[in-house]
């Protein structure tokens, strides 16, 4: 789980950046403030990172999802993203928990059966 959800999570690092240079070219909003509220969104998505299998990490992804699908309020296009990118959050727990499972019976048997012969 934690490599896909890792990935997703480094995809989203560069969607962000990315989405701050379109929000530059609004003029109502300042470029400190873009970059400012872009950087930390960035420093969190690169810091979960390391955090997925800790207590509250998936929270705090999930809640990185909310705020990347609220970004559409100031870039439009990121709804479209924000919301594909919680679709492959989603995908990454849901998929990566079930290959985890999958790795420790694969574990397991090949324990077994090195005892056994």
């Amino acid at each position: 789980m934690r490599t896909l959800c890792a990935s997703t999570l480094i995809g989203e690092f560069f969607v962000i950046g990315f989405a701050g240079l379109v929000a530059m070219k609004d003029d109502s909003l300042s470029m400190s403030a873009v970059w400012w509220v872009c950087g930390i969104a960035m420093l969190v998505s690169v810091l979960l990172c390391g955090m997925i299998t800790r207590p509250g990490g998936l929270q705090l992804g999930w809640a990185l999802q909310i705020a990347l699908v609220a970004s559409g309020f100031v870039v439009p296009v990121m709804f479209f993203l924000g919301a594909t990118f919680a679709v492959l959050w989603w995908a990454s727990i849901h998929y990566g928990r079930a290959i985890d499972e999958a790795k420790a019976r694969w574990a397991a048997q090949t324990e077994a059966g090195a005892e056994t012969g």
